[in-house]
């Protein structure tokens, strides 16, 4: 894989959405099929292995990511998704924002005990949002096997949050700020 490129593909917006954040745009990787399928090929190869039963992606830019490579896979795809979005009951966990609070669901039929699920999503900053998802699959007594993410944000801390709870993760490009 020719990180080089991918990491071409990914547009930096400075001041969004607010004066000193650098916003890292997928939609420009995503519009770049061969670029795309490398990385979505990538996590496959490194997770394949693992045996997942399911691939969780985190709404919106996971949902892309993710329902590829559970596709690769050949495994089911689970929605995470904001509060108040899946239309069958659900198991929630609140996760705080610069801002507030908010929250992520799953359906409560979403996987079972015991069952291996790969979480995936564009990009980790805070872990904020990747901690509350290992939250709501926790609750559904799934086993987590590792998280996957195009983008890593170090400076951050969110790939060491996630280290901390013993998930075993991997991110294809790194940037160093934010």
């Amino acid at each position: 894989m020719n990180l080089e490129r991918v990491a071409g593909c990914i547009r930096a917006i400075p001041d969004y959405p607010k004066p000193g954040i650098v916003f890292r745009d997928i939609t420009t990787l995503l519009g770049d099929g061969p670029a795309f399928r490398e990385c979505v090929e990538a996590i496959v190869e490194r997770w394949r292995g693992e045996r997942p039963d399911f691939v969780a992606g985190l709404e919106a830019r996971g949902f892309i990511v993710g329902g590829a490579v559970a596709a690769m896979l050949g495994v089911g795809f689970v929605p995470i998704r904001k509060k108040g979005k899946l239309p069958h009951r659900t198991v929630r966990a609140k996760y705080a924002l610069e801002y507030g609070v908010d929250e992520l669901e799953v359906h409560v039929d979403a996987v079972s005990t015991g069952q291996r699920v790969l979480l995936v999503d564009d990009l980790i900053a805070t872990g904020g949002t990747a901690l509350a998802a290992l939250d709501v699959l926790g609750q559904l007594g799934a086993k987590v096997i590792g998280a996957a993410f195009i983008i890593d944000l170090p400076d951050l801390g969110g790939g060491a949050k996630l280290e901390q709870r013993a998930i075993a993760r991997q991110c294809l490009v790194a940037f160093s700020g934010h």
